[in-house]
């Protein structure tokens, strides 16, 4: 009987955090409501299993005593939290079909897939028995650090045309198994060639990291072709510190087709110049896909407009800016209805940007070099992004 309270009452300590988490005012790597709140809030159903291991047996074959009846009620109302956990998750596609829509018109819109309901009752798995993955090749000199995994389809490609190519980097206390794994092995058995790039993390500093991003975005555009992949159609992604990251690279010189950021932290990760990406934003920039959650508790909703706001402000190219109502930060570990819904996103915006199935931007182009205006209060919303880092750094803001 102990046990299925103890069961119960965490549960619902976790399903609150989850709905309803402080969310701090400055960017931080790691917190106390993210450790509560985050794994409830992405995959309620992994609490609906633990909701059910842990009070099956009471609930059973205990008499109905007082402690059982208290036991009834938190499961109940633990079933209801879990349920309107996964009810919002459902609103992450209006979001994205919105975001779409402001940038596209009505012709951009994602196009809605079915998700298999089997691996939303089991979300942890992601592998696929029709996707192979290469591991540990290394891109560059360090032993450990520079090796990235290959993830392409069994299926034979024929004389298919080159597939695009995903390259992801992942969060900065993650490795290459870790971060949008369904989102790799969907598009691997889709066709695309998609590649989890490691990093150097410990005792190296951010512009290192950098110079690992950019040599395995070099690596890649070199040996897409072995894979059967598009040297032109190289799309850089990232999570969190892996997004700094991509964005960083191609906005400095890597050539990508476009930028993925998930809930990414732009500000400056590191004492060196020209390191973040709010500060070295330029006309010529990639274009950009970035989603963000309402309900991030690392790095807060406000840093990541900031970005993009800044970012619409400069560059020519399109830039769709979602928020995602709900979402925790590193939302793209499990299989979810929210992460489902941004991989159909990810995928039309692939084909947006290689000018695939007709949707173009909505609105006049835009002469080369021209920009919007930029108001006072996106300048300090810039400053302040580019000022809160996580890290004990001096940096200069982004200049106008």
């Amino acid at each position: 009987m102990t046990s299925a309270l103890n069961t119960t009452l965490i549960l619902a300590l976790f399903a609150v955090m989850a709905l309803h988490p402080p969310i701090p005012r400055r960017p931080s790597p790691f917190n106390l409501q993210f450790a509560l709140g985050w794994w409830i809030n992405e995959a309620p159903v992994i609490g609906l299993w633990w909701l059910i291991a842990g009070t099956i047996g009471t609930l059973v074959h205990a008499r109905p005593v007082v402690w059982w009846w208290l036991v009834a009620a938190l499961t109940v109302l633990d079933l209801a939290l879990l349920a309107r956990l996964a009810a919002r998750a459902r609103s992450a596609r209006a979001a994205l079909a919105q975001a779409f829509r402001a940038v596209y018109g009505p012709a951009g819109q994602p196009r809605y897939t079915r998700p298999v309901w089997w691996r939303l009752l089991l979300p942890v798995i992601s592998w696929r028995p029709d996707v192979r993955r290469i591991r540990n090749v290394r891109y560059g000199p360090a032993r450990r650090g520079n090796r990235l995994d290959v993830y392409v389809s069994r299926r034979s490609r024929g004389t298919q045309p080159a597939a695009p190519v995903l390259v992801y980097f992942h969060s900065r206390f993650a490795n290459r198994l870790l971060g949008a794994q369904p989102l790799i092995y969907r598009l691997a058995a889709q066709g695309w060639v998609c590649v989890s790039a490691g990093r150097r993390q410990f005792r190296t500093g951010h512009g290192e990291q950098l110079a690992d991003a950019r040599a395995a975005l070099a690596w890649v555009r070199e040996n897409a072709q072995a894979h059967g992949g598009d040297p032109d159609r190289v799309f850089a992604a990232g999570g969190s510190a892996g997004a700094n990251l991509a964005a960083a690279a191609a906005l400095t010189g890597s050539e990508v087709a476009a930028v993925i950021g998930l809930y990414g932290f732009y500000g400056s990760m590191g004492a060196e110049a020209g390191t973040s990406p709010l500060q070295v934003i330029h006309p010529e920039a990639p274009p950009f896909l970035i989603v963000h959650g309402v309900l991030d508790t690392l790095v807060p909703l406000e840093r990541a407009r900031a970005f993009a706001d800044r970012l619409r402000a400069v560059s020519r190219r399109p830039v769709v800016y979602a928020e995602i109502p709900g979402a925790q930060h590193s939302f793209d570990v499990f299989e979810s209805i929210r992460f489902h819904a941004v991989t159909d996103a990810i995928v039309r915006f692939a084909e947006l940007v290689s000018g695939s199935h007709g949707a173009t931007p909505a609105g006049p182009p835009r002469e080369l070099g021209a920009s919007k205006p930029v108001d006072d209060a996106a300048d300090r919303a810039t400053e302040r992004c580019v000022e809160d880092s996580p890290y004990p750094v001096r940096v200069t803001a982004a200049r106008r």
